[in-house]
This record gives structure tokens, sequence and C-alpha cells, in this order.
């Protein structure tokens, strides 16, 4: 997720729409290979969300090694991505995907778009990432969902929040940008933030605490790169809301984007709330290349490009043994107490939870 780069839920139909017409494709011409691997040759297509990126040079690493064309095709923020898999499953607009994460995984792995694959590179991952006991998914990265705030519009006399509470208080009305859950992976995370937070049961509740952001005018966006380049006014930001839903580790890609670097990030995350998100990659049922989409997992759970994650999509790499860059230390990149959730409790309750939200906040 290179996570430097309107406002309703997509119907059915237009996001099957959007399944055709909204991929950006981008093909690489491969190296000559030195020497074939057993999958070598021809195509293999990687179907994924807007803030895929890798270095040239660790793509046609891959080329060489296969001697095939890697062709990405991106659908959008990670839930449309998703959407979009489960609506051409019958007939796949990949071989593999790449970045469906544990708030949307079990509608993944619900509808049977992925094929059993236990990649030899994932003994190196711990337990801990590995959500699916079947196999059918590899985990790649993993990072937290902060609200991020532009450290330029607070001061000592009205500071920047502290808690996922302080949101709801009248000194921020009209400062908070989310995203929508139904479209967006981020924005899934911050409500499912929100529910373990507050509950569904009690004198005040998660849905009690949406309606209070409502009232103090929360901003709905459909996905991230529209909250945090049109909406939110911090570092690459170019709207007039100070504090949005992003990621831990956006407050370093800012410094790591700015020309000249500043010796501080312009942008500070709240560190409550925040939600662990792991991202995987698994083989589509019925890819055409389903042998190339293997050596793909298999090399994405690789050292080569775990070392290449950090700094093209701002997450950390899944593997121990691979560590993360000086950036990611000298500003902090992690939440200190990450929330998480059961995969079987999202599972068992996301759809309802999106519509209880959708009903509470956009009606």
């Amino acid at each position: 997720m290179n996570r430097l780069r309107i406002v309703a839920i997509l119907a059915a139909s237009a996001l099957l729409a959007s399944a055709c017409a909204g991929l950006q494709p981008t093909t690489t011409p491969p190296t000559q290979a030195a020497t074939a691997s057993p999958a070598s040759g021809g195509e293999v297509v990687l179907l994924t969300h807007d803030s895929f990126a890798a270095s040239d040079s660790v793509v046609q690493s891959f080329q060489t090694q296969t001697g095939a064309t890697l062709k990405v095709l991106k659908g959008g923020d990670a839930g449309s991505m998703v959407n979009q898999a489960i609506l051409t499953k019958s007939s796949p607009l990949g071989d593999a995907l790449y970045g469906v994460d544990n708030t949307f995984l079990s509608r993944a792995l619900d509808a049977g778009i992925f094929v059993p694959y236990q990649s030899p590179a994932a003994a190196s991952i711990p337990a801990e990432l590995k959500l699916d006991p079947e196999g059918r998914v590899t985990p790649i990265d993993y990072g937290d969902v902060c609200v991020n705030y532009d450290k330029s519009a607070f001061e000592a006399a009205t500071p920047a929040p502290q808690t996922l509470a302080d949101l709801a208080k009248p000194e921020y009305r009209s400062q908070l940008v989310v995203e929508n859950p139904a479209t967006s992976s981020p924005g899934l995370a911050f409500v499912l933030a929100t529910i373990i937070r507050f509950g569904e049961t009690g004198s005040y509740t998660w849905l009690d605490y949406w309606r209070d952001l409502r009232a103090n005018d929360v901003y709905v966006s459909s996905d991230w790169n529209d909250a945090y380049y049109n909406e939110f006014s911090g570092g690459s930001g170019a709207g007039d809301r100070p504090l949005v839903v992003s990621y831990a580790t956006s407050p370093a890609a800012e410094v790591f984007f700015a020309s000249p670097p500043p010796t501080d990030s312009p942008t500070g995350n709240v560190d409550d709330g925040c939600f662990r998100q792991i991202e995987f990659a698994g083989v589509l049922a019925g890819a055409k290349r389903p042998d190339l989409a293997q050596a793909l997992v298999d090399f994405m759970a690789s050292p080569e490009f775990q070392a290449d994650i950090p700094l093209n999509m701002f997450v950390f790499p899944a593997r121990p043994d691979v560590q993360p860059p000086d950036l990611f230390v000298t500003f902090p990149a992690k939440a200190s107490q990450p929330l998480t959730m059961d995969p079987a409790q999202i599972s068992a309750n996301r759809d309802r939870w999106i519509q209880e939200w959708t009903d509470a906040v956009l009606h």
C-alpha cells in the first residue's frame, strides 16, 4: 500500500461494472531468463488494490526467475477489489490476488475465490498472521489503521485528540474524515475498532458513538485515496479537515516522500483505537496460469520481495527475519496497543455491522 497517493455504498451492479471497466492494467516486459523454471513463460495477472507498489528491479527479478510477464490489475480499494473478484469468480480477472485483509478475508474465503496453496516460503511467517486453517492465502504484510492528525491544526489551547472518544467532542466538529466500511478496508478496520472499544450492549454502544460522530459532522469518503488526498489537510492532503482514518505509517511516509525530507513529520498518529490489518495473497480459482500464480505468491513471501515492501507500500513485512527500515523507528509506525478481532467474529457479523453503520451514519 503506497499509503500516500464519493459517499455512498456501491450497488452490486455498479461493482460488476467496475470489475470490467474500473481496472488499471500495468504490464512490465520480462527480461530474458538465464534458465527456465518449471513455471517458465507466459503471462501472470495479479489482481490487487490501488496501493500496490513494488520496485522495478524486484518485479524484474521475479520475471527473470520465471521467464514470465507480470501484469498488474488495480481494482480500487481492498473492499471494492474483493467484491470485483467475487462477482467475476466464474471468469476470474487474474491468476493471483494480493491485498485482501483480515477485515474482508472471510468474505473472500466464503465465496470460494481461492484454491488451497501452501507456499514453502510461508514457513518463515509467524503463526499468528496465518488466519486461514485451510491455507488458501499467505500472509504478506501487516500494519495498523489509526487516526492521523495535521500537526499544524492543533496547538496547546486545543491539542490533537488523544482517544477515540475525543473525536466526538464539540471541539473536533467538522474535522474528521473516515472511509465507508462497505467499500474500504481501512474504513471497516476503524468501524471494528469502535465495536471493540464501545461494544454492542450497555448504556453507550458503538452505534451511539457513530451517531455522535454524525452529529459532530463526520465526513465519509468511499476510499482511502479520496479521504487522505482530497479531504485531509495534513501533509500531502489538499482538503480542510485535520483528522483522517489512515495508517500508523503515514507520518513516516510523509517524511520519505517530501523533497527535501523534513526533520519532523507534518502529521501524527492518535495512538488509541488502532486496528491491526494483515494482508494476504492467494491463487485464484480458475486461474489461467495457476503455476505462475503459485510462483508469484512464493516470490511475494520471499525475503527479496518482503524487504521491498516497507518503503513501497508502507506496511511491515510478514517475515520477522526481514527488518523494517530505520525510518519506521525514527517515526514510530506501529500502534502501542493495536486492537484485533477474531476473523470468525468478523465473518459472523460483518454484513450486519456494515448495514447498522449505514443506517446510523448515512441514512
